[in-house]
């Protein structure tokens, strides 16, 4: 997963009209999915401009297709082929379209039932305004000029019929599924952009470290102290605004050893991130345990924070070389 800033860094409290952080945040996981049978057959066939659904014991007709029934969870491969033509179920208006969505201009989404199916399946409507959007209405298929098996080679649906494709079988008709060169797999990127705002808490807490201080809140009823803190006590449900600054330095409640390496993280492998209840916290924070072999690092190990020049946060933690916490001071934070 990729958790990045995008454009201007964190606005300092004084340039925000609310005393409060904010920052564009985008949050990426791009995987790749191998195909069963079934999907594979759905997706070479949007490439070929051949809608499938499967058939179910029952005998409905799902689309998209799914490889288990639903009410029995047999498996189930027997695929059918749709029209490009369907009606609309219901529908909402979208009219900011956000980055990567189908289409640039405002437009609908929907959920069409599909001619031949008996579930419906969700796209863009392309249509001029929400007025020219209802349900029951009529649409079809608008496919993309370029096609590679996947949804998006549906480019979106446009009101109206559609004429049958040349050589198409009967709606409803059994298909083999037996494409050339099938899709086998797709790389599915989940993506999400927003502003993200820490709150005044955090915001505090981020302020602090900028100055080389670990500060969290003290909860006025349970008398917890939360880094970072979170403005509330879940426990009591009490605002907490006693700040109190904890640390530097902490012990190592719990780690874990990294072996595989990280998307644009400049850290060479095998590395440890460690839960760290700083001295004064009422429960640990995490960070990456440098200074040491990683096969040294072990529960009740006293470590400080290592800063870098101008950075806003510690880089890491290190031994103090103080003697191991013994396990009663931390086993309550573990």
């Amino acid at each position: 997963m990729t958790v990045s800033n995008i454009g201007e860094p964190l606005m300092t409290a004084a340039a925000s009209s609310a005393g409060v952080l904010r920052a564009p945040l985008v949050v990426e996981f791009p995987f790749t999915r191998s195909l069963g049978p079934v999907q594979s057959a759905f997706l070479t066939g949007l490439r070929e401009r051949v809608v499938l659904g499967v058939r179910t014991s029952d005998g409905r007709v799902m689309v998209p297709p799914v490889e288990y029934d639903p009410r029995t969870a047999e498996e189930i491969r027997d695929l059918v082929e749709v029209g490009a033509t369907g009606t609309v179920t219901t529908w909402a208006w979208n009219g900011a379209p956000r980055p990567q969505q189908p289409l640039a201009t405002p437009f609908a989404w929907v959920l069409v039932k599909l001619d031949g199916a008996d579930t419906a399946i969700l796209h863009a409507l392309d249509a001029p305004g929400p007025e020219a959007v209802r349900s029951g209405m009529r649409v079809r298929v608008r496919w993309a000029g370029e096609r590679t098996g996947a949804i998006t080679d549906i480019a979106c649906f446009e009101p109206g019929e559609g004429g049958e494709e040349p050589g198409a079988p009967a709606q409803g008709a059994a298909y083999d599924g037996r494409f050339g060169d099938p899709v086998t797999g797709i790389v599915a990127e989940a993506r999400l952009d927003y502003t993200y705002s820490p709150g005044r808490a955090q915001t505090a807490y981020i302020n602090a470290l900028s100055e080389r201080k670990t500060v969290g809140e003290r909860c006025p009823s349970c008398h917890k102290v939360y880094v970072p803190p979170r403005g509330a006590c879940p426990t009591c449900g009490v605002a907490t605004t006693d700040r109190v600054e904890v640390g530097p330095a902490g012990t190592v409640t719990t780690y874990c050893i990294v072996n595989i390496k990280a998307k644009g993280l400049d850290i060479e492998v095998p590395y440890v991130y460690a839960h760290i209840a700083l001295d004064g916290a009422g429960l640990a924070l995490h960070g990456r345990i440098g200074g040491i072999p990683y096969d040294q690092v072990r529960m009740g190990l006293r470590v400080e924070p290592v800063w870098t020049e101008g950075g806003r946060y510690p880089d890491h933690y290190r031994p103090t070389g103080e003697p191991d916490a013994d396990y009663d001071a931390y086993k309550e934070l573990i």
